[in-house]
């Protein structure tokens, strides 16, 4: 995936600690409260604001995405984005899709240059890895190519090497 104006890159790290990106994106519950994975370690990054900012803004969706501030994590915003359960919220990856490119498009609307993204549904939601990873390059792919302003960059940071070198194929062959 090659866009004029947009690096895609991945990484293995902790999504809470990427401090030169504007906006990471929570694997958010329909409620935006406090979970496991990644929803917990964000909302435990983030600090006890970020339960407040959010309970106004749900329930959301599977495929839709909201903002808030990032309060005391290195990034200015947090993106949530509320991730299908496989198996249950059909159609899987139309939904999924929905967020990337509904993440996406709130990065133009707020002026975020660079954003991370986690596998998203792919822990407690059971949404097969290279499934999941195939819908996310289409979805940012998609999403790219209709943005006016799209963000400089755009990263996948993997708990593990083994996601990372398996979305990496992903990536490669499209």
């Amino acid at each position: 995936m090659v866009h004029e104006t947009t690096r895609i890159e991945t990484v293995t790290g902790d999504i809470t600690q990427q401090d030169d990106l504007d906006a990471v994106v929570n694997a958010a519950n329909a409620q935006l409260m406090p979970g496991g994975g990644v929803a917990g370690a964000i909302h435990r990054a983030a600090g006890e604001e970020l339960v407040a900012a959010c309970r106004p803004l749900a329930p959301i969706s599977p495929g839709q995405a909201v903002v808030t501030p990032a309060f005391n994590m290195p990034n200015r915003w947090i993106i949530h984005c509320l991730g299908p359960r496989f198996g249950i919220d059909e159609p899987a990856d139309t939904l999924l899709a929905d967020c990337y490119r509904n993440a996406l498009q709130l990065t133009a609307q707020y002026g975020i240059q660079s954003v991370g993204f986690p596998a998203l549904s792919t822990g407690a939601f059971g949404y097969p890895f290279r499934d999941a990873a195939r819908v996310a390059v289409q979805g940012v792919d998609d999403a790219l190519e209709t943005l006016g302003e799209p963000p400089r960059l755009v990263r996948f940071v993997f708990f593990s090497e083994a996601d990372r070198h398996a979305f990496d194929d992903v990536l490669k062959t499209g």
